[in-house]
């Protein structure tokens, strides 16, 4: 059964108490690094990134599902376009969907079993040439 979760609490910064990683996506155009956000408990998952009224390049969330399995995200109560990134436990990125519609309660599924989700900012995958198969670096997962 899939994991729902919502895309995205309203803060007056953009962390929420949570510390910032660094997470690299290793594309054939080049390395890209990003400052992410740790979403490791139900609530954190659950919230994620709703009411948020931007998003900054080079930022975004990374949702930790501790063990591989089908997960379903949505944009409910989300205020700006996301790419959803969907990564496998070995850190390979297994689908990305694109420029998801704000407030939509549509549900993205994984299409397979995915350890994380990274939400960054729509648009992001495409303007750097980031694919299906392309490889994660972060602590969380095996061979990074």
């Amino acid at each position: 059964m899939p994991v729902l979760l919502g895309a995205c609490l309203a803060t007056a910064s953009w962390v929420c108490a949570a510390e910032l990683q660094n997470l690299e996506i290793v594309s054939k155009s080049g390395v890209h690094v990003f400052s992410v956000e740790v979403a490791t408990t139900d609530e954190e998952r659950e919230r994620g990134l709703m009411f948020r009224k931007e998003l900054p390049d080079g930022r975004g969330m990374l949702f930790d599902f501790e063990t591989e399995h089908s997960v379903a995200m949505w944009m409910k109560n989300t205020l700006i376009p996301l790419d959803m990134i969907f990564i496998r436990a070995d850190g390979r990125i297994s689908n990305i969907a694109e420029s998801t519609e704000p407030m939509s309660t549509r549900i993205i599924p994984s299409r397979g079993a995915v350890r994380a989700v990274l939400e960054v900012a729509g648009g992001t995958a495409k303007r750097l040439g980031i694919e299906v198969g392309d490889r994660v670096a972060h602590p969380m997962f095996r061979g990074s």
